[in-house]
């Protein structure tokens, strides 16, 4: 969109034109002038002689003895001058006699003539407090209009803006990794450009599309790559906007941004966030909300009603989408649902590349080596971890950004930044050592697990210790084996810590794996189907729209026979787990000795490290020196110690 698409009145700084900072400059120094003419007029009407003040009595007195030299007789205010040269002024009385007792003495006499006010400047003292008040109530006025988008006269006017694209122009060169949704949107910005290609065969243009998606897949940037290639006017607003506590003011926003949209058809209209204001009408408590479902029901007139609004191009995005009014989905309204997900490994190639481009790379540096490392990132993601790359290389003053810095923001962003400041005993390291090991040697021997990409006992975030497996592909179904297989991975830990310190030794360092574990058994029973004695009924409560408890979906009925059978089996398939786990930590304990002493003496170890030092050859690493006095030699025992103190227990295995 270029300057001459604009409407009248708007010059890309809110509209009306001129410089709001110049604006307010000037009422503030004309506010400044104001107040110092009034201070300057009333101070000259109230200026007073300089000099002591004395009493009447003793102006007399000295008049008497012939000290005074000359005196100034005004209204309300003698002055004058002693022989010594001191000034002085005294207030007078009536006394006739006071002139001939000043002759007497030969005092020079002068007389303060009476001033001849002038009825406008009357007018001015009077008016100057009103005038003054009432430029600061103009100010203040003015600023509530900005604010509010016109102020009391104005409450019900739309915050719906112009997008410009004078600097920083995004195109669906720079959207990348979602090409299906970029090839839906692409055709209603061919469907503006030239609508006689589609008119020819009987097509209409669509009134609505809505992008679904998590946050962070690119919702808002597809949109900012349709005002940048249609070339026609393109107003943006969040929900938010519309609703507000009075009653009347979402629709008479609604009506007034379609009124704007009508003037600058044919227009694309971007709401972003609807389901701030497109949530279920009569869910929650009274049945809603009556200034939302209002904004509502304005908002479905507008888009599929009894007048049509040709050339108006609705574009929603929303990460709920379980939440929206039915009828505002329907066809008509939003013709189509675009699906933004999370993108593939190729998907997050051209993400990479994208983001890449911004930055200088060392030559070491393979996008498809990170974007397998890096399952399940959204584009967001995926931009934070170029930038965290980017500025640690620029802390250690590096020219290029290297694959090591892609590597350490990778473990920062999936694991949380290294707490080396946290100091641990000898025995809290020893139980981490052991408690991850448990976990990765379990993986290794389920053919299931997906591999492990890295163990460390170096704190990160809220754990003492973490194994990070990565899946080798994509992955968009999970099968029976590997459900299993990552019950017995997540036990993995805590059954270390019992075989190694004994039963009473136990830490609280598996409450996230027992989570995990618990919650994975639950989704399998209730959910999946996979439980031969509940069969393949869903017994899994319904994720509807709660507000202050209250669930737009009715919850699952079952027997107490049923609930009680469903624990049963929940309890079964975790301790099964638990029980796979100590056999093959029972059958490999040699293993389990070798990677916790590895582990103490290196603290971090990669996925290909662990297995060469299964496999028993070299990691190719220098030995750290100090550090290897209190490994403990292999195939050992380890006195049982106490707990970690620490408040948080390991993390949870990721990627299961």
């Amino acid at each position: 969109m270029n300057d001459n698409d604009k409407r009248p009145g708007q010059d890309g700084n809110g509209g009306g034109g001129g410089n709001p900072w110049m604006k307010s400059l000037l009422i503030w120094v004309g506010i400044l002038l104001a107040l110092a003419l009034f201070v300057t007029l009333f101070d000259g009407k109230t200026a007073t002689p300089a000099g002591n003040t004395i009493a009447y009595s003793t102006f007399l007195d000295k008049v008497d003895e012939g000290t005074v030299k000359d005196v100034n007789i005004g209204r309300e205010l003698i002055s004058g001058t002693l022989s010594n040269g001191e000034k002085f002024r005294a207030y007078p009385i009536q006394d006739p006699s006071l002139v001939q007792k000043l002759r007497d003495k030969n005092v020079t006499i002068a007389a303060k003539p009476e001033e001849a006010t002038s009825v406008w400047l009357l007018l001015l003292y009077q008016a100057m407090p009103f005038l003054l008040f009432l430029g600061i109530a103009f100010f203040v006025l003015k600023q509530m209009q900005k604010n509010t988008g016109g102020g009391a006269m104005g409450f019900g006017k739309s915050r719906a803006r112009m997008l410009t694209q004078k600097e920083g122009k995004v195109t669906f060169d720079d959207v990348a990794g979602i090409d299906e949704a970029r090839a839906e949107l692409t055709e209603i910005v061919d469907f503006l450009k030239d609508p006689t290609k589609f008119a020819r065969l009987g097509g209409k243009i669509p009134k609505g599309a809505l992008l679904v998606g998590s946050p962070g897949t690119g919702k808002t940037l597809l949109a900012r790559a349709i005002a940048g290639e249609a070339g026609v006017p393109f107003f943006t607003i969040s929900g938010s906007d519309f609703v507000e506590m009075f009653v009347g003011v979402g629709a008479s926003r609604v009506r007034d941004m379609f009124e704007q949209a009508k003037k600058s058809a044919p227009c694309i209209v971007f709401i972003d966030e609807i389901d701030a204001v497109g949530r279920h009408r009569g869910a929650g408590l009274g049945n809603g909300n009556d200034e939302r479902e209002q904004t509502l029901n304005q908002l479905l007139v507008e888009m599929d009603g009894f007048e049509a609004n040709e050339g108006i191009i609705i574009v929603a995005a929303t990460n709920r989408p379980d939440v929206l009014d039915p009828a505002l989905l329907r066809p008509g309204r939003f013709d189509r649902q675009v699906v933004v997900p999370r993108p593939d490994i190729e998907g997050r190639i051209k993400i990479l590349e994208v983001h890449m481009k911004k930055i200088p790379l060392a030559p070491d540096v393979d996008a498809r080596t990170i974007a397998r490392g890096t399952p399940g990132f959204s584009g967001a993601d995926l931009a934070n971890l170029v930038n965290e790359a980017a500025l640690m290389a620029a802390r250690k003053s590096k020219r290029l950004v290297a694959m090591a810095e892609f590597e350490e923001a990778k473990d920062k962003v999936m694991m949380g930044a290294e707490r080396r400041s946290m100091v641990m005993t000898e025995d809290e390291k020893r139980m981490t050592a052991y408690h991850e090991a448990g976990h990765a040697i379990v993986s290794i021997h389920e053919p299931a697990s997906d591999p492990i990409h890295k163990a460390t006992i170096i704190p990160r975030g809220r754990a003492l210790g973490m194994v990070m497996r990565l899946p080798e592909r994509d992955s968009y179904s999970y099968h029976r084996d590997k459900m299993y297989a990552n019950l017995s991975v997540a036990m993995g830990g805590r059954i270390a810590e019992e075989l190694i310190f004994g039963y009473d030794k136990v830490s609280s360092g598996a409450s996230g794996d027992i989570q995990y574990a618990t919650g994975l058994a639950r989704d399998m029973v209730t959910k999946w189907g996979m439980s031969d004695k509940v069969g393949p009924v869903e017994y899994a409560q319904p994720e509807g729209e709660s507000f202050l408890g209250y669930s737009s979906s009715q919850p699952v009925r079952m027997s107490n026979a049923t609930a009680q059978l469903i624990d049963d089996e929940i309890k079964s398939i975790v301790e099964g787990g638990l029980h796979r786990a100590k056999q093959v930590l029972t059958d490999h304990i040699d293993q389990l000795h070798l990677l916790a002493g590895a582990l103490l003496e290196y603290e971090t170890l990669s996925g290909d490290e662990i297995k060469k030092l299964i496999a028993g050859e070299d990691l190719g690493r220098p030995e750290p020196g100090a550090k290897t006095s209190s490994v403990p030699a292999v195939g050992t025992s380890i006195p049982k110690t106490r707990r970690p103190s620490g408040p948080f227990g390991e993390a949870r295995p990721l990627g299961a």
